[in-house]
């Protein structure tokens, strides 16, 4: 990738605890060549894996992790679980215990967009943030929206603003994706007798309108609305699209 102000390899994987977030980074190749950086208090994945495990302790060891992996030509990407978690723990240690929290909280601000504008965006290998998401209501139309929950000046932008792809791991039953067929919707024997498959969803759906699932125009087709619940299959998917 040429080093500019993007980053193709880009994604937010959010939605609800117990849905399939972590389970999708499975199939990650070169583990050992990937930082995963576990922002919630050390908890391992859910599978066996080869990953470079660094537990955070202070938020702006992230920064340094950009930093380091920048200049690691052995290091092949960045995943960081959970973004939610990562801002919960900068309030904690950063806005709670300042002197003047109106500053603390401009600065709260400031550490997440920095480390977007600036690390993010430099580092030029794929990066992968997980975040929870929550069901919050829109008092200026009463609807119910489903959004990472972040505070201070990035309520309103809302930090899915910052990616130019993300995708909900959700939990569906095999009968919502009888019409959704393509090359990345796998449904296995087990899925068939368990009568649901963890995905992601690609697309906003009429049932979905409140969510912030997004991704660039032509990257998914109505057919990939559904597609496996795979971090790989989709890094793979992006960097295709890309070269077109």
């Amino acid at each position: 990738m040429s080093d500019n102000d993007t980053n193709d390899q880009l994604v937010l994987i959010c939605g609800y605890s117990a849905n399939g977030k972590s389970a999708s980074l499975r199939n990650i190749r070169n583990q050992d060549k990937w930082y995963y950086l576990s922002c919630e208090a050390g908890k391992k994945l859910p599978f066996r894996n080869k990953f470079q495990f660094l537990k955070v302790s202070d938020p702006y060891q992230v920064y340094e992790a950009f930093d380091h992996g920048k200049d690691d030509p052995d290091c092949e990407g960045i995943i960081i679980d959970s973004l939610t978690f990562l801002m919960d723990m900068y309030e904690a240690q950063y806005v709670k215990t300042a002197p003047n929290t109106m500053k603390a909280w401009g600065e709260y601000g400031d550490f997440f967009r920095n480390m977007m504008q600036s690390k993010v965006v430099t580092f030029n290998k794929p990066v992968i943030f997980i975040a929870h998401v929550k069901d919050l209501l829109d008092e200026k139309t009463m609807d119910m929206k489903t959004m990472v929950p972040i505070k201070g000046s990035l309520a309103g932008q809302g930090v899915e603003a910052f990616f130019s792809t993300v995708v909900a791991a959700k939990k569906i039953p095999l009968k919502e994706l009888e019409g959704y067929k393509s090359d990345l919707l796998t449904i296995t024997d087990e899925e068939k007798e368990l009568g649901f498959k963890y995905v992601f969803q690609t697309r906003i759906t009429s049932k979905t309108t409140g969510e912030r699932i997004r991704s660039p125009m032509g990257l998914f087709s109505k057919q990939e609305t559904y597609i496996d619940n795979d971090a790989q299959i989709l890094l793979d998917h992006l960097n295709d699209f890309y070269k077109e």
